[in-house]
């Protein structure tokens, strides 16, 4: 399947069951050549980010959602790991604080987004908002569906003002987060990633694979699109994203700022 098909926009006919978690669409084949191009990838997309930083004229935008184990940090270490830190930022959301909750819950969130030249990650979004919050049952939904609206406002906002918007969604099946869960209280040295929520969480598993499809039909639109990326390999995850921004930055076309004419006489002694 091509990239392609896994880019959810308005109108496209879209179901959750429609995309393997297991799949890998753009592996070379191996593990070997997989990790081989993403670091091939990672080189292209360090010096588009160069280019981008020195611009200084537009932002990027990078929402990474998923289950709990399906790999956000890990897409983070792996697929912008060579970037330079002056041109991007890593934002991950917590639980809201009181301050927060204090206001409306896109106001955290628009603290947070990138200034000109700058790639912003987001680690959970504002995105929890109608999908933990439905789950358990804390919004109706018609709360939801106004939700999904002033998402699509906000998100039309800021593209308007110059911010390219890519959501992924991590796609992990629930085999593979037992597994994964499995693996952190086995090994001691990864007891500090487990977290008793996750296990509680994980009995609301449809739930939330039906709040996901929903968020995702009602806030894809062809300017900011959801891309759902299989996520049990964590090679081909960081592949797949790897892939998508290497795409958006051919989209951007990135240029150096015009040369400084008054910098043609300047000597340095």
């Amino acid at each position: 399947m091509p990239l392609d098909d896994f880019r959810i926009t308005t109108g496209k006919r879209f179901r959750l069951a429609d995309f393997p978690p297991g799949s890998k669409p753009l592996s070379r084949g191996s593990k070997a050549e997989d990790l081989a191009l993403i670091a091939e990838l990672g080189e292209g997309l360090d010096a588009e980010q160069d280019i981008f930083y020195a611009e200084h004229r537009r932002k990027l935008l990078v929402v990474l959602q998923g289950m709990d184990t399906s790999g956000k940090d890990g897409t983070v270490r792996g697929v912008f790991r060579s970037f330079d830190p002056l041109g991007i930022r890593v934002v991950g959301f917590k639980a809201p604080t009181p301050n927060e909750l204090a206001r409306d819950y896109l106001w955290r969130i628009h603290l947070q987004v990138p200034r000109a030249g700058e790639i912003v990650v987001f680690n959970r979004s504002h995105y929890e908002d109608v999908l933990v919050t439905r789950v358990h049952g804390w919004i109706d939904n018609a709360e939801a569906e106004r939700r999904f609206r002033q998402i699509r406002d906000f998100e039309a906002m800021l593209t308007e003002t110059g911010t390219t918007i890519v959501k992924c969604f991590l796609h992990i099946s629930r085999d593979e987060q037992k597994a994964r869960l499995e693996a952190r209280l086995a090994d001691p040295e990864k007891h500090w990633k487990f977290d008793t929520t996750d296990l509680a969480e994980r009995k609301y598993w449809k739930a939330y694979m039906d709040a996901y499809e929903a968020a995702i039909m009602a806030t894809s639109t062809p300017e900011c699109p959801w891309y759902v990326v299989p996520a049990d390999s964590k090679t081909h995850r960081n592949l797949m994203v790897a892939e998508i921004l290497t795409r958006v930055f051919e989209d951007l076309k990135p240029a150096y700022p015009p040369p400084k004419p008054e910098l043609a006489k300047v000597k340095v002694e």
